[in-house]
């Protein structure tokens, strides 16, 4: 069904029918659910703490001996905040915080060249991201931080390419 075939349709309903279909489809689809509780309730702050926990929990785990170190789990969380429509403000914030976390993670302990392209691919969708939303100062310093640590990493040319993607 089109957009204009769906606003038709919804014009002529009554506003008891659309309130029925509206509860409807919060019982039917935990999307909706969570997408109303966001509309209606948005707590950024505690969703942004539960993803940074979560995230902390991938990389240095209190649980497991060896850490998963998935970059999987922060770009599902990213997803999730576009699709909420938070601000991209907090969405950078989050991106950067990633960030951090996985360079800390990889100056502590050597990593292997996936994960340093793994890191490289989210750092470039980071900058891209705050490039897009005019936002790249705030985070110059975490920017230039990982630059420089790459410099001595197998893949330093991809950082640097990254970097003046968004400097051209």
């Amino acid at each position: 069904m089109s957009k204009k075939l769906l606003q038709k349709h919804l014009i002529e309903l009554q506003k008891e029918q659309l309130e029925i279909m509206v509860i409807d489809l919060y019982d039917k689809f935990p999307e909706v659910k969570t997408y109303f509780n966001f509309v209606f309730n948005p707590n950024e702050n505690k969703l942004l703490e539960q993803a940074r926990i979560k995230v902390a929990n991938e990389f240095f785990s209190l649980k497991r001996k060896r850490p998963k170190a998935r970059r999987s789990v922060a770009q599902k969380y990213i997803k999730h905040f576009k699709t909420l429509g938070m601000s991209p403000e907090l969405i950078a914030e989050f991106m950067w915080y990633n960030i951090g976390i996985m360079h800390t993670f990889c100056e502590e302990k050597p990593q292997r060249l996936p994960f340093f392209k793994s890191f490289c691919n989210f750092y470039k969708e980071a900058l891209q991201f705050a490039s897009y939303h005019q936002i790249i100062p705030m985070y110059k310093t975490q920017i230039l931080s990982v630059y420089t640590s790459s410099k001595h990493w197998e893949n330093a040319y991809d950082f640097e390419m990254s970097l003046q993607t968004i400097e051209d």
